[in-house]
């Protein structure tokens, strides 16, 4: 099983070896990650890609745990803990 973060990173790489394939993630993700990787996303999830130079970076800010985990699964984090300073 490929983890998000292999895959993110094998992406990655491709991309930058593969010019091809980095126009087709570009313009369609969703099929160039099918294509290459046999990668097959829910038709319900969008995907963008981007590209960073040298001058623009990106910050991707995840939904809140709120929207994506249930009540009953979630845990509380102590900002202290979380920090590891004293509380």
């Amino acid at each position: 099983m490929i983890t998000e973060i292999s895959l993110k990173a094998q992406v990655i790489q491709k991309a930058w070896e593969d010019e091809k394939f980095r126009l087709r993630l570009m313009s369609d993700p969703k099929a160039a990650l099918r294509e290459a990787f046999g990668v097959e996303l829910p038709g319900h999830i969008k995907l963008t890609a981007v590209e960073e130079s040298p001058q623009d970076f990106y910050l991707v800010i995840p939904p809140h745990p709120s929207a994506v985990i249930p009540q009953a699964e979630r845990i509380t984090i102590e900002p202290a803990a979380m920090w590891n300073s004293p509380a």
